[in-house]
């Protein structure tokens, strides 16, 4: 028999997490048709002889809405050997959207998600208005790898509410209508919805995200369509601190679940120094939630932020730099040298707010003032010392006399290695946090599959092959309901990389490059040891470089 590929001779590791064994993998007419000792011709051979075959990988967690308008690539997630990627997460998005209210949008995503505004206008291609019309564009495009849809929050309430939906709860004949436009996006194949409930969450005009002012009364009309088709996940962002769900945060995950009765993943569960066991106690507390269908995200790797002040996405929960956004440069270098702003500032610090305790610790990466240089690499912790100054202070001090040019390196979580290998190794969580297409000045996290592989089995040890490249590919697949996804057997779907698993790895810190849209600037990861990705039988990366092949599928929820 002819087959369209055949990989040979290579370590098969399926996503079952049972181990690896030395096999053949046939492929035909984009499926997998056999898999073991393999006869016959093919029109394309891989030999992978020394290198592990897998499923694709699976990232739960995207914000690809925007860029699937102008980069059919997805990068850099395809060259990790992401090959399905989940988007619309956190109740924000693009779709359904008006004409009019296109701009109100796009200002959502500027905030909320940390896209350049320039970067957006020039970029999006509006060429749909209904969320179902959003899904057959994408699908008329074309794209490297499958796309999943979720539905965001956020624009179905604004379609319906216009400018006062984030401002008020909807009426209820508006809760109607938005339930009719969800129901109407289920059955065109998304598979759920996404909602927030995180004070980070600001939209345009810098009140809260549209999502946020959703009442019990809607919620529960929208959960109530996820119930009555049987189908479909709730994605929320839930967590008002790191390493802590606090008693109404774990009442409204409770909500969510019995009124939908479908499964429910929230954001995030990122761990602190301080607070060591505090991942392991939230998971044991909520225990009961995750026989449920309930899942908390997490990442791979520590979190760390690149910011600048002309865009300051970690202020959005700080009442006293609300003026801050969409203000013009002048203005945000008056606002920050201000002693009345900054005393606000450090006063809503005491409330606990995630700022707190954070400026000492902020890395000076690079400054554009000649008189500045040698403060690169340092702490603002060190230069506030050496300066007798408060770090909060120090910290807008830089920024003022930098022009707004400097750039910080911010350590959020996850620095307690004990506890994230645990948490990694933990089945009642979910590993994929990307953000992947959002935040793209501040962090790229699209090669979390990659570090995986590499630093925590490879270097680390602290699980095994086989069971890292299940917890990225059949469980989210599972969770999600992708059934041809995430496994490698006969009748699969033939999304597959074949990778070193000596040398599979991602950097640690991520290389700006200028290549979006009206010149925009984005944080790029290099895949490394990934010697071919295929998504849907079609070879897609070739020894990392592209082969010219656009074979992703829109997948439809049924």
């Amino acid at each position: 028999m002819a087959y369209d590929l055949i990989i040979r001779n290579g370590s098969v590791v399926d996503g079952n997490g049972t181990p690896r064994i030395l096999a053949d993998v046939a492929v035909q007419n984009g499926k997998i048709v056999a898999i073991g000792k393999v006869e016959g011709a093919a029109a394309q051979t891989i030999d992978a002889a020394g290198k592990i075959v897998c499923p694709g990988f699976v990232d739960p967690h995207t914000h690809y809405d925007a860029q699937i308008t102008w980069d059919q690539l997805l990068s850099s997630s395809s060259e990790h050997g992401v090959t399905t990627v989940m988007m619309g997460n956190c109740g924000v998005g693009i779709a359904p959207c008006r004409p009019e209210a296109r701009k109100l949008l796009t200002e959502d995503l500027v905030t909320v998600e940390g896209i350049d505004h320039e970067v957006l206008t020039e970029g999006i291609r509006w060429d749909w208005e209904t969320f179902p019309q959003f899904m057959d564009a994408a699908a008329r495009r074309g794209s490297a790898i499958n796309l999943a849809f979720m539905v965001p929050l956020a624009p179905l309430r604004t379609y319906v509410i216009g400018t006062e939906a984030n401002e008020r709860a909807a009426t209820k004949d508006e809760t109607q209508s938005i339930a009719d436009l969800l129901r109407d996006a289920m059955n065109a194949g998304a598979w759920g919805f996404s909602t927030t409930a995180s004070r980070q969450h600001i939209g345009h005009g810098a009140k809260p995200l549209s999502a946020r002012l959703a009442s019990r009364d809607e919620l529960t009309a929208y959960c109530g369509v996820l119930k009555d088709v049987k189908r479909g996940v709730i994605e929320m962002a839930l967590t008002k601190r790191y390493s802590n769900l606090d008693d109404d945060e774990e009442a409204f995950l409770k909500f969510m679940l019995d009124a939908s009765e479908r499964p429910v993943t929230w954001l995030s569960l990122h761990n602190l120094a301080e607070k060591p066991n505090a991942i392991a106690e939230i998971l044991d507390r909520v225990t009961p939630l995750i026989k449920r269908g309930a899942r908390p995200q997490i990442l791979t790797r520590p979190l760390l932020y690149d910011m600048n002040l002309r865009r300051p996405f970690m202020f959005t929960e700080m009442n006293a730099a609300k003026e801050v956004f969409d203000a013009s440069f002048e203005m945000q270098m008056a606002i920050y040298a201000d002693p009345k702003f900054r005393q606000a500032f450090k006063e809503e610090l005491k409330l606990g707010r995630k700022w707190a305790g954070l400026a000492q610790n902020i890395i000076v990466v690079s400054v554009e003032n000649p008189a500045l240089k040698q403060l690169e690499g340092k702490t603002i912790g060190d230069i506030a010392a050496a300066r007798k100054q408060d770090p909060n202070d120090v910290f807008f001090d830089i920024a003022v006399e930098d022009q707004l040019q400097v750039k910080y390196v911010v350590p959020r979580a996850n620095t307690d290695k004990a506890a994230l290998a645990a948490a990694l190794r933990d089945p009642r969580t979910i590993i994929g946090l990307s953000d992947a297409g959002a935040h793209l000045d501040m962090l790229c996290e699209s090669g979390y599959t990659t570090y995986l592989l590499g630093h925590w089995v490879r270097e680390q040890k602290a699980l095994s092959l086989e069971h890292a490249v299940q917890r990225i590919t059949s469980e989210p697949a599972d969770f999600f309901g992708l059934k041809d996804r995430g496994r490698l057997h006969a009748g699969a779907a033939a999304d597959i990389v074949v990778f070193d698993e000596h040398t599979i790895n991602s950097p640690l810190r991520p290389t700006p490059v200028k290549d979006l849209p009206a010149g925009g600037m984005r944080l790029y990861a290099k895949a490394e040891g990934i010697s071919h990705v295929l998504v849907n039988g079609q070879l897609l990366f070739e020894n990392g470089k592209h082969t010219g092949t656009i074979p992703g599928k829109v997948l439809r929820s049924a």
